[in-house]
């Protein structure tokens, strides 16, 4: 009998030339250059309700500055990756760099009606400044955690239409897009990892992942509880009112925490890899319904 592959001891899948034979030899990333929210007029509570609207505006107000960090840390290692994954690499920029683009007119839209996004995103590019100094290889363990935060939650957001059930249109149609290139560059930064960190043993590669996640949940967690609550201030919500309802539509309904919870868990088994769960059906399913908004990659 074989024994069984761990994924945190590094080998080549000879199909395709990739660090980890785990994501699907077939897997395409496609740039789907849209544009969304230049000429919409949603509600102030784009989101039906005041929760879900500042939960989505205080996470859209780090991606710009968040994302432009994930670029420069996936980048930072990608000299000598096999080709299959710097292609992989490759398309991954391009698709963050157009959500950086759609988030900076989804933000100034939320700063149309009103909310204070600029002192979010200053506050993100403070913390931010904090990474100058760490070695490269610390950020991309940062990147890889919360890439995995994002696969999650689009998975969930693609998979349960409740949460976007009472939204604009459009503003809905912006965070599907977003959220199938998350699924579907998901295993990125997870096999840039195992690239640069090919000569580690499999026991420090877990340690060292495993750690970080929780210091990122802890650090994530606070820092959008924190921006949430001041965006509800900006509603005049706040006290338990404020604390109760984010608290209820985090973890009861739609309850995106509560959902995501047994996949943040997986994170720490050892031979963990995003692609353990193929869940490219939820892009079939957004094309299907979107077949206009596929531009084929370069």
């Amino acid at each position: 009998m074989n024994a069984p592959i761990n994924q945190d001891t590094l080998s080549v899948n000879p199909r395709s030339g990739k660090m980890s034979p785990h994501t699907p030899d077939d897997l395409t990333i496609t740039i789907r250059d849209e544009r969304f929210n230049r000429d919409s007029q949603p509600e102030r509570w784009w989101a039906g309700e005041p929760f879900g609207t500042a939960w989505h505006n205080a996470l859209s107000a780090t991606f710009p500055r968040g994302e432009a960090f994930f670029i420069e840390a996936v980048k930072a290692h990608r000299e000598g990756a096999p080709p299959k994954l710097a292609e992989e690499i490759r398309a991954f920029v391009k698709q963050e760099i157009n959500h950086t683009r759609e988030h900076i007119a989804f933000n100034r839209l939320a700063e149309e009606r009103g909310y204070d996004i600029k002192a979010i995103d200053k506050r993100t590019e403070q913390l931010l400044a904090l990474t100058k100094n760490r070695p490269p290889i610390a950020n991309l363990a940062v990147t890889m955690a919360l890439e995995h935060y994002t696969a999650m939650m689009a998975h969930e957001f693609l998979a349960n239409p409740q949460h976007f059930a009472d939204s604009d249109p459009e503003v809905r149609d912006m965070w599907r897009w977003h959220a199938v290139e998350e699924i579907e560059h998901k295993g990125v930064a997870y096999d840039t990892w195992l690239h640069a960190t090919k000569n580690w043993s499999a026991w420090r590669r877990w340690r060292v992942r495993s750690l970080v996640m929780l210091m990122v949940t802890m650090r994530f967690f606070k820092n959008r509880w924190i921006d949430a609550m001041m965006l509800l201030r900006q509603d005049g919500i706040t006290g338990w009112r404020a604390r109760w309802g984010m608290f209820k539509y985090l973890t009861v309904s739609p309850g995106v925490v509560r959902r995501i919870f047994p996949a943040w868990l997986a994170y720490f088994k050892p031979g963990f890899h995003p692609w353990d769960h193929d869940d490219r059906k939820l892009i079939a399913k957004y094309e299907s319904d979107f077949p206009d908004a596929v531009m084929p990659a370069e």
